[in-house]
């Protein structure tokens, strides 16, 4: 069966609204001391994310299966967002991550 490019675009977009709770939610808990299961839960799947991302060289596996469906390189036009938003995910995303973590570690030690 083939792939085709809206898939690619949906399951992308899918993902990236989950990753995103789990980064709010990563956040949340370390902001209201609250770390649960939910909040490793999360943490887990942001780690995984990370690990893929680092693999394949900081660049989504989605957008390296867009691309050889014909997606212009270097574009985010796989996922279902606005392109300034798009072009920013990791800087956004990944500083709140950190944050988060931060927050979380501190909420542990303290």
């Amino acid at each position: 069966m083939r792939v085709t490019f809206f898939q690619i675009k949906v399951a992308h977009t899918v993902i990236f609204w989950i990753l995103s709770l789990c980064v709010a939610y990563a956040l949340f808990s370390g902001l209201a001391d609250r770390v649960t299961t939910w909040t490793w839960v999360a943490v887990g799947l942001l780690l995984i994310e990370s690990v893929v991302l680092a693999v394949s060289g900081w660049i989504c596996p989605l957008t390296i299966l867009a691309e050889r469906q014909g997606a212009q390189r270097g574009s985010v036009a796989d996922i279902f967002l606005p392109k300034w938003f798009a072009d920013r995910i990791f800087p956004i995303c990944g500083t709140l991550y950190v944050i988060a973590l931060l927050l979380i570690a501190l909420r542990l030690l303290g």
